[in-house]
């Protein structure tokens, strides 16, 4: 396992992957059936495979730049920190636990309120995207060198990171985006940059990574 040259980065696979299935949800949404095969929405156990394909479906071609920009930007570090094969696990579980959490919190809401409607579905690959973010700043060589420095006990830093957590993903708010995924994101990436779950500890990646 070792760092990528250009042409193996799970960055441009994931790229390539959301333009793939961009196309795909076009074609589908003619037939009317993109609902069921991209989009996450309660009961989960209606269309199980929305796990999955929601975490690399977007909203439009706005929604596809955004994400894409932000895989970049946040993604890249971190993929050459790591080896592919838990790059790209790493983005489907935290994307797919982000996309569940915000179904189950605004369904659970719909139901305590009563309203009598259907939480909204979700798709799109913020969560993941959110979760690289906070693994990028929790598990980069900085972070790590204070806190190895800094006696700090464990709530307090879990205290700290559900803060930043809620802070940041209060900065993105606006109709319509997935807030609850954003948070429940950013705070698995922070959790497991603090832990360096992704790092490969080999010779060259010592010399060559970017965290």
């Amino acid at each position: 396992m070792s760092t990528h040259s250009g042409t193996e980065s799970p960055i441009l696979e994931l790229l390539v992957v959301f333009v793939l299935v961009f196309v795909a949800q076009f074609l589908t949404s003619i037939l009317g059936l993109m609902g069921g095969l991209f989009v996450l929405a309660a009961p989960l156990s209606n269309d199980p495979w929305t796990i999955i394909t929601s975490v690399y479906a977007h909203d439009g071609v706005g929604h596809l730049l955004s994400n894409s920009i932000a895989l970049v930007l946040f993604g890249w570090p971190v993929a050459r920190a790591t080896s592919r094969l838990r790059f790209h696990a790493f983005f489907l579980l935290t994307g797919a636990i982000a996309g569940v959490s915000q179904v189950l919190v605004l369904s659970g809401f719909a139901s305590v309120l009563g309203s009598g409607g259907t939480a909204p579905g979700v798709l799109g690959a913020s969560g993941a995207v959110f979760a690289l973010l906070g693994y990028l700043l929790a598990g980069n060589r900085l972070s790590s060198g204070v806190a190895s420095v800094i006696d700090v006990p464990d709530w307090v830093t879990y205290a700290v990171f559900f803060v930043v957590a809620a802070v940041v993903t209060l900065t993105t708010f606006a109709p319509g985006v997935a807030l609850v995924a954003h948070f429940t994101g950013l705070l698995l990436g922070l959790l497991t940059g603090r832990a360096r779950v992704l790092h490969v500890e080999s010779s060259t990646q010592r010399d060559r990574s970017s965290l």
